[in-house]
C-alpha cells in the first residue's frame, strides 16, 4: 500500500530529524514526534489486517489523527529559532504529512464508495460471482464488436 510505505518513510525521516543536536535535550518533543509518526503506519497496517472495510476505515481515520498531530508540532518548530538549522527537514516532513493526509482522505472516500464489506467477507461463492460478472461483460463486449462489424471479435 503506497500510503503505508509513505507513512513508514515519514517515521524513518522523523527519527533522522530528531537525532540531530537540536533535539538532544528535548526528549519529550522528540518522543512526541517519533511516537506519532510510528502510530500512522501501525494504524494503517492494523486496519488493513482486520479484514473488514468498517474496521479499516475506522483505523485509517485514527491514523490520520497523528498525521495532524505531527504537522502541528512541525508548525511550532518552524516558529522556534532553536530549530532554524533543521528547517529543510521540517519542511520535508511537513510535505510528507500533507501527502499522507490527502492519500488517507482519498482512500477513505474510495472505501466508502466501493460498496465492499472487506476481505473477510470474500468467500469462494463471492469470487465465483465476481468472475462470472467479468466473463459476462467480456462476452457482451465481443457481441458488441461483432455487431459493429469487427472481424476479430472472438479473438
Amino acid at each position: 500500500m503506497p500510503v503505508w510505505q509513505t507513512a513508514i518513510e515519514l517515521a524513518v525521516r522523523a527519527y533522522d530529524l530528531t537525532a540531530t543536536p537540536e533535539f538532544s535535550k528535548r526528549y519529550s518533543l522528540r518522543d512526541q514526534i517519533v511516537r506519532a509518526t510510528v502510530s500512522v503506519s501501525n494504524n494503517i497496517a492494523e486496519g488493513f489486517d482486520r479484514g473488514t472495510n468498517p474496521d479499516l476505515i475506522n483505523l485509517i481515520y485514527i491514523a490520520r489523527g497523528p498525521v495532524g498531530e505531527v504537522r502541528s508540532v512541525l508548525c511550532m518548530l518552524e516558529r522556534m529559532p532553536a530549530f532554524q538549522s533543521v528547517d529543510a527537514g521540517i519542511r520535508n516532513l511537513m510535505q510528507q504529512t500533507e501527502s499522507i493526509s490527502n492519500q488517507i482522505g482519498a482512500w477513505i472516500q474510495s472505501l466508502l464508495n466501493s460498496g465492499m464489506k472487506g476481505q473477510r467477507y470474500v468467500t469462494e461463492k463471492v469470487r465465483l460471482v465476481d468472475q462470472r460478472k467479468v466473463e459476462r461483460e467480456e462476452f457482451l463486449k465481443k457481441l458488441e464488436r461483432m455487431r459493429n462489424g469487427e472481424n476479430s471479435a472472438w479473438r
